[in-house]
């Protein structure tokens, strides 16, 4: 079986060479593809093609994906959290370094010097008091959100000397024995703004977490405080910012999305969107999502889905039938049924759910007919039924 592969966005070439070329078509013009590997591309008003299986968001956020319309169409959506990790916690330590030490501002006005050598380094010795910043070790750090990135920029503020307080009510167990034993729970948002020096912020953007940080929660925060914001616009309220700024209360503002609000104020750094922006964070992101949509079209395994359940069943033998459904109740006995009416034999079966989704994985000794397949099908919440064949061979 050859698989089609439409890519919107350039994806690095270490990711597509996880696709081999004697079973993968890989374009970005490409009909009828199988699956859609993107980055940045605006997909919410894309049309997508009705072959179309998975669709791979090379990075951690997924905005640009209509998610809920393509999993109501059993389309798995998969991303690569972690990818970019060590590219984002890099960019937070230097956002800290940068408004700890007045950088930004230093810089604009050693480039705005003239006059002879002379002349610039009196200038210098004479200006250089209004940069006068302040160090690192002692100073607490809140992380609001422990994913993969918020446990490395723990952890990194740690090794720098840093007191670190964290908040997130859905730590996994995993990420939880990553931490370093010295950071410290945060009750809350409010207590965590308390007690922090430095917040940085690694949730996604969501009805939730939205405009989490508004005028009322910067009253609560440490005077003289630094808010970083490198993971998605909107988490913070910038006009409540730049008003806080303003009074002097927040000191200073590093962040990764330019508006004109923000990005003439003295005390703001606007970065272009860097956070995932090294060429190790590209490669490791395609690597990861090109895998994953590889997996998942082969063998119906789900791994790092935004809305399927994961899923992981091993090949050893049979012919392979991945079956989306909604999650409701004897979809599994209408399965089996139509099977085992077709004369087939079950070798192995796991099913799993998430929310209003199902996805079941099953090997049977043959392959599967198609008029089965059409009655498969026609179960009502069913979505998606796919043939995979054996492991050695996908026919």
């Amino acid at each position: 079986m050859m698989f089609k592969i439409q890519t919107l966005n350039h994806i690095a070439v270490a990711g597509l060479d996880r696709l081999p070329r004697d079973r993968y078509e890989v374009a970005s013009e490409i009909t009828h593809p199988d699956a859609i590997l993107v980055r940045s591309a605006a997909m919410q008003a894309a049309e997508i093609p009705s072959t179309v299986q998975a669709i791979g968001r090379a990075g951690a956020g997924t905005n640009n994906v209509p998610v809920a319309a393509m999993t109501a169409r059993g389309i798995a959506v998969f991303n690569a959290p972690g990818a970019n990790a060590n590219a984002v916690k890099e960019l937070v330590i230097a956002g800290m370094l940068i408004a700890a030490r007045n950088i930004g501002q230093a810089w604009q006005f050693a480039r705005q010097l003239t006059g002879d050598d002379a002349e610039i380094h009196r200038a210098v010795e004479a200006g250089k008091k209004q940069f006068v910043g302040f160090e690192l070790p002692g100073r607490t750090l809140g992380v609001i959100g422990l994913g993969a990135i918020g446990v490395k920029v723990a952890n990194a503020a740690r090794s720098l000397g840093m007191q670190v307080v964290g908040y997130d009510p859905t730590i996994t167990v995993q990420r939880a024995w990553q931490l370093e034993s010295g950071v410290q729970p945060a009750l809350s948002i409010d207590d965590l703004l308390s007690r922090s020096d430095f917040v940085t912020f690694h949730v996604p953007l969501t009805d939730e977490t939205r405009g989490m940080i508004n005028a009322d929660r910067l009253r609560i925060l440490r005077k003289g405080a630094v808010l970083l914001n490198f993971s998605r616009d909107g988490i913070l309220d910038d006009d409540a910012v730049v008003t806080a700024l303003d009074q002097g209360h927040v000191y200073a503002y590093c962040c990764d999305f330019p508006s004109n609000l923000l990005k003439d104020h003295p005390r703001v750094i606007a970065l272009p969107h860097l956070g995932a922006s090294t060429r190790e964070a590209e490669e490791n992101c395609a690597i990861m999502v090109a895998e994953q949509v590889r997996d998942y079209l082969e063998h119906g395994n789900v791994t790092n889905s935004v809305n399927f359940p994961e899923i992981q069943v091993p090949r050893n033998g049979g012919y392979r039938m991945a079956i989306v459904n909604s999650n409701v109740p004897n979809m599994v006995g209408q399965i089996s049924t139509d099977l085992a009416t077709a004369g087939l034999n079950i070798l192995d079966m796991a099913n799993r759910s998430r929310g209003d989704v199902a996805v079941t994985l099953i090997d049977i000794d043959r392959r599967c007919p198609e008029e089965t397949v059409q009655e498969l099908r026609s179960i009502a919440g069913v979505l998606s039924v796919r043939c995979l064949g054996t492991r050695e061979r996908g026919d």
